[in-house]
Order: C-alpha cells, then structure tokens, then sequence
C-alpha cells in the first residue's frame, strides 16, 4: 500500500503540480502586497481622498461590508489572472501550436507499376520487374 502511495507522489506530474501550486501562492500573495501597499495608495494619491481607500466600509444593521479589501482582492485576482493568461498560457498554447503543425508531406518518388504492382521510380516508363509500359509523369 505504501509503495502505491510513493510511486504516485513520485511520479513527475504531481510533483511538478505542487511546485505549481506553492510558487503561484507566493505570487499571489506578492501580487495582494503589490495590490495593497503600491497600487492603492496610488488610486487614493490620484483621487485625494487619503488612503481611506482600503479602509473602505460601509455599515448595515451592526455588519461592517469592507469594500475597499474586496476591491483590492478584485484588482489581486485580475493582476494575477493577468500575469498567468500573458505569461503562462499565451506561450504555452503557441507552443503547443506550433508542435501541432504538421509537415507538408513529400512528393512521392514511386509508383506502383499496374500491372505487377511492384514500386518502380515515378518519372519510369517502364517496369523494371515485369518490362510493362507505364504512364510517366505528366510535365
């Protein structure tokens, strides 16, 4: 059972998920801190209103609504969203784009002779195996 266990947790893809998944949580906090301590201070400096912007509230029956927190996590998700579709995705599918591109096949260089069905040069008139004129390739 344990040996299921390590080949599983061993095996390429999963190792390469949780690196994925710890470095995008530290990119995600570095974008919130980007988000809240540069980029808001600089919508309030634009505005004039202070830094009130991330203290923003409002109050209904006692509950205190810190919409100024959800608009700095709104402008953290599409900051990282962002960076994630232009850094990530965009070259990996012109990547796989690319790979998928098949090569034009070659001009074939034989012809099956019809009459033995042998593969003869395809500008020959005719077969070298049973001596039968074949068509040469128009020019």
């Amino acid at each position: 059972m344990l040996s299921g266990f390590k080949q599983f947790i061993l095996r390429g893809n999963v190792v390469d998920m949780a690196v994925g998944v710890v470095i995008g949580a530290a990119f995600a906090s570095v974008v919130g801190a980007f988000t809240k301590d540069l980029l808001t201070p600089l919508i309030t400096a634009l505005v004039g209103k202070g830094d009130q912007f991330s203290n923003l509230t409002f109050t209904v029956r006692g509950s205190v609504f810190a919409i100024g927190d959800f608009i700095n996590a709104a402008i953290s998700f599409f900051l990282v969203a962002a960076a994630v579709y232009f850094f990530v995705v965009t070259p990996i599918n012109a990547l796989v784009t690319r790979m998928r591109k098949a090569q034009a096949p070659a001009d074939p260089t034989t012809k099956k002779c019809p009459e033995c069905l042998s593969e003869i040069p395809i500008d020959a008139r005719r077969c070298a195996h049973c001596s039968q004129p074949v068509a040469g390739r128009a020019a």
